[in-house]
């Protein structure tokens, strides 16, 4: 299954084959403490005690997370004394994703942010009116 392959056709004939697999993996990316946790760890190998210190969380979130990163096989982790040192599983695929995503929300104008469902900020919000002002700019209002 390819994300990019046309519905109906010999690629993907039934239209959506595969697509609850990509689904579950952008759900295993929709958390900003997760995705702080793989950007970190983008710099290279971390215990969990390294990140709640370099990312302000609490040790039980980080250790939230890091399992749900792992049941999603984005992160590995190996024994190292009485800690688990965590690496990315695939870091080349996984910065391309992250990379695109950022690419997207630049030329997206980061509209994302007010969507009704999975925005950051509601009606009257300091940061929706400034995404909205933002938006605003860019198209010539």
């Amino acid at each position: 299954m390819t994300m990019t392959s046309t519905p109906g056709t010999a690629a993907n004939p039934s239209g959506n084959e595969g697509l609850g697999v990509a689904a579950a993996l952008f759900h295993g990316l929709s958390d900003p403490s997760r995705l702080a946790i793989l950007q970190h760890l983008t710099l290279g190998e971390h215990r969990v005690r390294d990140l709640t210190e370099h990312l302000g969380l609490a040790q039980s979130t980080v250790s939230t997370h890091l399992a749900c990163l792992r049941d999603c096989g984005l992160v590995v982790s190996r024994p190292e004394g009485r800690a688990s040192i965590f690496s990315l599983t695939s870091a080349p695929q996984l910065l391309g994703v992250l990379d695109a995503a950022e690419q997207l929300l630049a030329v997206s104008g980061y509209a994302v942010a007010l969507c009704p469902n999975y925005g950051i900020g509601t009606e009257g919000s300091p940061a929706a009116d400034q995404l909205r002002a933002h938006a605003g700019r860019d198209a010539g209002e």
